[in-house]
């Protein structure tokens, strides 16, 4: 069911894209951060992470990281950890 769906969103958005300006050099800029214990209830960290080919934005995350940071050193390495992930 749910992949019908998918592929009735895909076909009709066929003329849908990313526009890219010619005179816009294509350079991949990335950002990557941490809000270290942000969750009151079980004090995770969040990570978020976002790509920009030229100006386009290409992706965006943001997710609670899975285990508990014990400084925001710890929380800052995880969230790079999906950073590379995520930009490979």
């Amino acid at each position: 069911m749910a992949t019908k769906k998918i592929l009735k969103y895909l076909k009709g958005t066929t003329e849908v894209g990313l526009w890219y300006p010619s005179e816009v050099s294509l350079n991949l800029v990335s950002y990557s951060d941490s809000n270290f214990a942000c969750c009151k209830l079980d004090r995770k960290s969040a990570s978020e992470t976002f790509h920009l080919l030229g100006s386009s934005l290409t992706a965006w995350q943001s997710k609670k990281q899975v285990c508990v940071a014990l400084s925001t050193a710890e929380a800052e390495y995880i969230a790079v950890g999906s950073y590379c992930a995520q930009s490979l």
